[in-house]
């Protein structure tokens, strides 16, 4: 799953990549290096990847997807996030990230 994501961010001409194995992981990541772009599951291990995600979004406004079985989790908290279902083609993921560069939701 992290290879694919990683083909699609190389694609649309992303070139570093953090891969995070946990909320906390995701939070210290992007503390040390800013993102451009946020690709997250709903469950990132113990923690809420919403939660994290907003915890990371907190004082600014980064594009987020949200590549996850449960979109309806996502939807239930921000009906205008880019979400991804699992199973995803590449040509989907590559949609929700023009659509998350081009209108960034804030989340903070």
């Amino acid at each position: 799953m992290v290879l694919m994501i990683q083909a699609a961010l190389a694609n649309a001409g992303y070139t570093s990549f953090d891969v995070a194995g946990s909320g906390d992981d995701a939070v210290t990541l992007a503390e040390r290096r800013c993102p451009d772009l946020i690709t997250s599951d709903v469950r990132l291990g113990a923690c809420s990847g919403i939660d994290t995600v907003r915890s990371i979004c907190s004082n600014r406004c980064i594009p987020v997807v949200f590549v996850t079985a449960t979109g309806w989790e996502v939807r239930q908290t921000r009906r205008d996030l880019a979400v991804v279902q699992k199973p995803f083609s590449p040509e989907e993921l590559n949609s929700a990230i023009r659509t998350a560069v081009a209108n960034p939701v804030p989340l903070g």
